[in-house]
């Protein structure tokens, strides 16, 4: 990803997801990062940023989607993915 607004080094959580930026009348699909991270000086939240490759985009110009979770939202967070995770692997199994 050129032109990157998040920093995307060997600390980044995940890169290279396959990512959709839906709009009222466009859908785009492209390489992505998503990073979860908390200020290293007197963390008092948690960041979830996700930044979709501007180099396949056509409709969107580079930018990067963040949100700011107390802690507590987080685990509500975290408790869905691993709900989910286990669905999806429970379905693949079958």
């Amino acid at each position: 990803m050129s032109d990157r607004i998040l920093k995307v080094n060997a600390y980044t959580t995940l890169d290279l997801l396959d990512a959709r930026a839906e709009g009222h009348d466009f859908e785009e699909e492209a390489l992505a990062v998503l990073n979860v991270t908390s200020p290293r000086k007197n963390p008092d939240h948690v960041e979830l940023q996700l930044e979709l490759d501007n180099t396949q985009l056509e409709r969107l110009p580079a930018h990067a989607e963040e949100v700011t979770l107390t802690p507590e939202q987080a685990r509500t967070v975290a408790a869905a993915l691993e709900e989910n995770a286990e669905q999806v692997e429970a379905a693949q199994g079958e």
